[in-house]
């Protein structure tokens, strides 16, 4: 998108304006695809359907389909309920704090997860959203920890405060659960936010380092006629 071509500074007069506009596109997007879910259910409920089968089958051709339908299928309201929110807060979070990456990252955490239950998951569908919303979590969290950013860290702590309990899904506890969808999805998140853990948002300087920069400036200028010795350097809910 256009507007994620540009970054508002913080002097820039048209900084307000800008990040109200961010705001409006990262809330729209992920309302849109909760409106998504919840439109499929909606139908399948109508025309009396079940579209289990549409879920990742692992290791079985037809099941390769699940990778892309999956998470827009859920077995009750109740499960569509427990994945719509934490995915609204979550993709919000990703798309306004990520922007340029949030495209790539909430595509890669979509395939990777629903690939790795197709190649390792149990012999039964997966479906559900809670594979990305996972992915999104686990993403959210470790890129605050890899990028030692206050700011990013503050998310991933409002992540585990509000999601913490999620923990417990990546393990094989509850039969009916798709624990593995759980797993991969927080193994995506986690391997994208180190790979892109050098891009996205800028860590801003503080006061104290700009003052360090301006010492060693200085420093610099006045031995600049030294010498200088060189160094070496069963459906499966997810």
């Amino acid at each position: 998108m256009p507007l994620f071509d540009y970054y508002p500074r913080r002097n820039d007069p048209a900084d307000k304006e800008t990040e109200k506009k961010i705001f409006k596109y990262s809330l729209l997007f992920s309302v849109l695809i909760v409106g998504l879910f919840w439109l499929v259910k909606l139908i399948e409920d109508y025309l009396g359907a079940d579209l289990t089968e549409y879920g990742i089958l692992p290791l079985q051709t037809d099941g390769l389909r699940g990778i892309i339908f999956s998470p827009f299928i859920h077995s009750s309201y109740d499960h569509l309920l427990s994945n719509s929110i934490p995915f609204l807060v979550l993709s919000f979070a990703l798309f306004y704090f990520y922007r340029k990456l949030a495209y790539r990252i909430l595509f890669f955490i979509y395939i990777l997860s629903g690939l790795c239950v197709w190649l390792g998951g149990r012999d039964s569908y997966h479906i559900g959203a809670s594979g990305i919303v996972y992915g999104l979590a686990f993403f959210l969290f470790f890129s605050g920890v890899f990028r030692k950013d206050a700011n990013l860290l503050t998310i991933g702590i409002i992540v585990v405060f509000l999601y913490g309990s999620m923990f417990w899904g990546i393990f094989p506890i509850k039969p009916g659960i798709s624990w593995e969808s759980h797993l991969w999805g927080s193994a995506s998140g986690i391997l994208l936010a180190y790979y892109y853990r050098n891009q996205g948002p800028v860590r801003p300087v503080s006061s104290w380092e700009h003052e360090t920069d301006e010492d060693d400036e200085e420093e610099a200028s006045d031995g600049i006629n030294e010498e200088i010795t060189p160094k070496d350097t069963n459906p499966k809910e997810t």
